[in-house]
């Protein structure tokens, strides 16, 4: 048995089977709906149930609290549809979207970058185009079934010169995957990915000028897409805010302070939430995404970016809104949650 799921206000629909997700429906059927984790842990495929039944598999409260589930809304990633569905997503993408594959990878550089921030490169097979959008992301497949979850943190047009991705990694103690890479991995590994996955892209049929919020390895996806703009001649207005613990982990600003001669419409706010006496740092200070709200109190007519820890993403996603008028469907966020915050 299979049920019709309508979107709108787009009015894409796509066919789900009766024991199957509805964002795996889509996605397999090349709908674009919004999603970040898939596994219920971080509500970016949250949406507004307008009519049928929907049960949900295991998520987190964070991701879904009673109460919203009660006014309606549902994460596609983890609900089942148990007759026709409509739902209501304004950030459902156009037909055509890019088809996910697998595919073998050889690591061509490990550039350690901070204390922490692994830059990790891969060759990607020279006779196999890999299409993505930049701010998409790629998922390693290990050994025993697991996955990991990565930013392409350069953009889609740097494949010409050479099939390749470059991704920035955090080391997580004790992580299955980060363990390995900080600690045994070398070059001229195989490893296997698949993708592209998520959401999280720019919006270029919109004029409106731009917020990008990155916070710690959530600058990889942003850092695509600047480079994304550079090549497409998008001038919009935008200001980057990066923030970190330390100024160590702003570990690609000389990058950015590079683009800012060519990039005019570009400014960059770097914040720093924990630096001491040595770091000699002079510059902004406190949470990144307050130091957003002290520069922009009206974001009514903004778009904004947001990538990084889940805390900095959803705290942005309520504030920007209930203080700065931030209208919700513009919103575009991809958060990090890492296998701990999953479990």
């Amino acid at each position: 048995m299979t049920f019709t799921i309508t979107v709108q206000p787009s009015g894409r629909t796509f066919e789900a089977q009766a024991d199957e997700a509805m964002l795996a429906a889509g996605i397999r059927q090349g709908i674009g709906l919004p999603y970040g984790c898939k596994d219920g842990a971080c509500g970016s495929c949250k949406c507004k149930l307008l009519s049928g039944s929907v049960t949900h598999g295991p998520h987190q409260a964070k991701a879904l609290s009673t109460e919203e589930e009660a006014a309606g809304y549902v994460l596609t990633c983890c609900g089942v549809a148990h007759s026709d569905v409509v739902l209501e997503s304004r950030q459902v993408t156009e037909a055509g979207a890019f088809p996910i594959k697998k595919m073998p990878v050889r690591v061509s550089a490990l550039e350690r970058v901070s204390h922490d921030v692994i830059v990790l490169r891969l060759q990607l097979p020279a006779s196999d185009a890999f299409q993505y959008h930049a701010g998409q992301y790629v998922e390693f497949l290990l050994r025993d079934g697991d996955r990991r979850s990565y930013s392409m943190a350069n953009a889609p047009h740097t494949q010409a010169s050479q099939p390749s991705v470059e991704l920035h990694l955090r080391h997580m103690p004790g992580g299955k995957f980060t363990d390995h890479v900080f600690g045994a991995m070398k070059e001229k590994d195989i490893l296997r990915i698949e993708g592209p996955y998520g959401s999280f892209y720019l919006r270029e049929d919109s004029p409106k000028p731009m917020v990008f919020l990155a916070s710690g390895t959530g600058f990889a996806p942003i850092k695509a897409i600047i480079e994304h703009m550079q090549f497409k001649g998008i001038t919009r207005p935008t200001t980057l805010y990066w923030g970190g613990r330390r100024p160590t982990d702003l570990y690609q600003s000389a990058w950015i302070e590079a683009q800012l001669a060519s990039m005019p419409h570009l400014h960059y706010v770097p914040v720093v939430s924990d630096a001491l006496p040595e770091d000699q740092w002079t510059g902004r200070t406190g949470f990144v995404h307050q130091a957003v709200l002290q520069d922009f109190p009206d974001l009514s007519g903004h778009q904004v970016y947001a990538c990084g820890a889940p805390i900095v993403v959803e705290s942005a996603r309520t504030d920007f809104s209930a203080q700065a008028g931030l209208p919700p469907e513009e919103f575009f966020a991809d958060s990090f949650t890492s296998a701990v915050d999953k479990v």
